[in-house]
């Protein structure tokens, strides 16, 4: 099970920087963006979260194309983007929290999506979501997303809630849990953009000097009902079975996996919305396999095998065409996962994007992910 990790700026890549093979590749507009597909080079090497390269869909994909694959699992967003700065790894499925850095940082070779034939039958949020496509260009190619949600015991916790005020009420002291996730601070930041709208959060990832103080002061004065940061969806399946904790920021997986158990536990969207996640595919500018990764992705994201993954790992796939297949597959699960959702559930959510200084308003007085990840230090200790 995937660990925590899970965001404008165009980056040009001069083809000529680019140690990668040519076959199948052309350059266009000065970045080498692949516009073609030559023959498979027999190699795939992949950094993937743990489930998505599960033999249920990698063994046919082999077969089909000769490239065999080889997947390293990443625990957290920050390994995978270190694991791709090295040059040994082809394509990388990072969550929003990462994409751009890997994007500033020139990590990435921009794919043409009509190299993906079900690119069209895509929701349109996916399509050129910021967190992979930059003035529209395409720096990764969208796969599968999710809402973070309040995940909470029906039996003890009474009325149920609809916000998500209940993980920093101290009537919960010590039966809390959340996420130990440096963005978690978005979480946060969310909730009092509407319970404080004195302090003019329009983005919870977008915070400015004293949007940023307000919101870790806040999780400071959660820190002592926290019962644990959990790593793991894992961790927070094993904390609500043995009743360790009653009420956490968690994601549907934990839900449907817990209910299956016969937990009393139920999960929501609160009033405040909630934050999500949404992963993507993205090549290596070092990518010795190009023509391999876009099989691959080209592979991820036909209705079968997004349906097969979404059930397998408890997640929502891009593909609106996955949904039938998803209830063939396992009836009702397309619900259970909102894949059928109204576009408005899916723009109720505020996906993970890398904080960076740039501001939405024009401004460069945001704090950056690397002050994120001090607070975040600071916030448990």
């Amino acid at each position: 099970m995937r660990r925590i990790r899970r965001t404008h700026v165009l980056v040009a890549a001069v083809a000529a920087a680019l140690c990668v093979p040519t076959s199948g590749v052309s350059s266009a507009a000065g970045n080498s963006m692949i516009t073609k597909v030559g023959k498979g080079e027999g190699q795939l090497n992949l950094i993937a979260w743990q489930g998505y390269t599960q033999p249920q869909w990698v063994k046919p994909f082999v077969k089909a194309t000769g490239c065999k694959v080889r997947s390293k699992y990443g625990n957290t967003s920050d390994e995978m983007v270190t694991l791709m700065r090295t040059g040994q790894y082809d394509a990388v499925s990072a969550s929003g929290d990462a994409s751009l850095r890997l994007i500033f940082g020139k990590d990435l070779r921009p794919i043409d999506p009509k190299l993906i034939p079900d690119f069209k039958n895509f929701i349109p949020q996916l399509k050129s979501p910021g967190h992979n496509t930059i003035k529209g260009v395409h720096y990764g190619i969208s796969l599968q997303w999710g809402p973070n949600t309040l995940l909470y015991n029906t039996k003890k916790v009474k009325p149920a809630p609809n916000t998500w005020g209940v993980l920093y009420s101290s009537k919960f002291k010590g039966k809390i849990t959340v996420p130990d996730n440096p963005i978690q601070i978005a979480d946060a930041a969310l909730y009092l953009s509407k319970t404080k709208p004195s302090l003019g959060i329009k983005d919870p990832y977008e915070l400015n000097d004293a949007q940023f103080k307000a919101t870790v002061d806040l999780l400071k004065k959660q820190r002592p009902l926290v019962k644990k940061y959990w790593a793991s969806a894992g961790d927070e399946i094993d904390l609500f079975k043995n009743g360790s904790t009653t009420v956490g920021a968690s994601w549907p997986y934990q839900t449907i996996t817990l209910q299956a158990a016969k937990a009393p536990v139920k999960d929501l969207i609160p009033k405040e919305g909630a934050t999500g996640w949404a992963d993507t595919w993205m090549i290596s500018a070092k990518a010795k396999h190009p023509n391999c990764a876009v099989m691959w992705i080209k592979w991820v994201s036909t209705p079968k095998v997004q349906a097969q993954q979404a059930i397998s790992f408890g997640e929502t796939p891009a593909n609106t065409k996955a949904c039938a297949i998803m209830d063939k597959l396992s009836k009702g699960s397309c619900a259970q996962y909102h894949a059928n959702a109204a576009a408005a559930y899916f723009n109720s959510i505020k996906f993970w994007k890398t904080p960076v200084k740039a501001c939405g308003n024009g401004q460069s007085n945001c704090m950056d992910y690397t002050k994120w990840q001090q607070a975040w230090t600071d916030i448990k200790s």
